[in-house]
């Protein structure tokens, strides 16, 4: 059985090497990331977009928890970085880079992308270092296993695939017209669109740590029956919250998905107030 997080003698080695963890370019750190945090929560952010999209998280949580946002190649300060089209080779990678901050007990939160590759980085270091999160927490984004029924969109046509962008309702009208705002973005969301279709579900083992869901209850991206097909990958509990909005329900409903994440990891949290 995998463990939840590093053994005592090897937390103890790790958490004394922490002070001495070079700043990583796929790893970053909150405001009040402090030297010796109760938990480190890793966040993960969705198609097109990076890492600010949770830079202000650790205003909502305590500094017992630090906020990691996840930062991908190839978009904000990481604009020069070839972009990554593969999902293996950035589960590969980003293993890598993310194992000298598990340290100690650990989280991941990703929405709709970033829920993926939060599903399949949680694989990834169960495989290679027995290793697994204290909790899961799942966004907008229907369970692996199952797929959606329609064509590719990440190699369609500029002017169709500006069209599609526009019928998801997740980018500024402003944006969609802006010209070299768009030359910028678009290269991004193909490539990790195309992450996402190429994806191929292979079954395991489920996890032993708890699964948080939220869903937009006007989402048609990941429905009811889509997010209730994750609780398939815990042998613990498995808790789902709809909220209001479409898919990008999670930009306008922070302050509910927060307070769902504190009280998801309350239980691990040691707090003297």
């Amino acid at each position: 059985m995998p463990k939840i997080y590093l053994s005592a003698a090897m937390s103890q080695t790790q958490t004394n090497s922490a002070k001495y963890i070079k700043s990583s370019p796929w790893v970053l750190k909150s405001k009040n990331t402090n030297s010796n945090p109760q938990i480190r929560l890793f966040c993960l952010p969705f198609a097109g977009k990076g890492a600010s999209i949770y830079h202000n998280w650790y205003q909502d949580l305590p500094p017992e928890i630090a906020v990691h946002p996840i930062q991908l190649p190839g978009r904000e300060n990481r604009l020069n970085e070839p972009l990554l089209t593969e999902l293996p080779a950035l589960i590969a990678t980003l293993t890598e880079a993310i194992y000298p901050y598990l340290d100690r007990p650990f989280a991941f939160f990703g929405h709709s992308m970033g829920a993926l590759i939060s599903f399949e980085l949680t694989r990834q270091i169960r495989r290679k270092y027995g290793l697994e999160p204290i909790h899961l927490f799942i966004s907008g984004r229907l369970a692996p296993q199952r797929r959606r029924l329609r064509p590719p969109l990440h190699n369609l046509p500029e002017e169709a695939f500006i069209d599609k962008l526009r019928s998801f309702n997740g980018t500024p009208e402003a944006v969609l017209q802006n010209l070299d705002l768009m030359n910028l973005l678009i290269p991004i969301l193909r490539a990790d669109l195309g992450m996402c279709e190429k994806y191929t579900y292979q079954p395991e083992a489920p996890f032993n740590c708890p699964i948080s869901c939220f869903g937009g209850l006007e989402d048609r991206e990941a429905e009811l029956e889509d997010l209730e097909g994750w609780k398939e990958h815990t042998s613990s509990s498995f808790h789902l919250r709809m909220l209001p909005g479409n898919h990008f329900f999670l930009l306008d409903t922070k302050q509910l998905v927060l307070s769902a994440v504190m009280a998801d990891l309350r239980a691990h949290l040691c707090l003297h107030r």
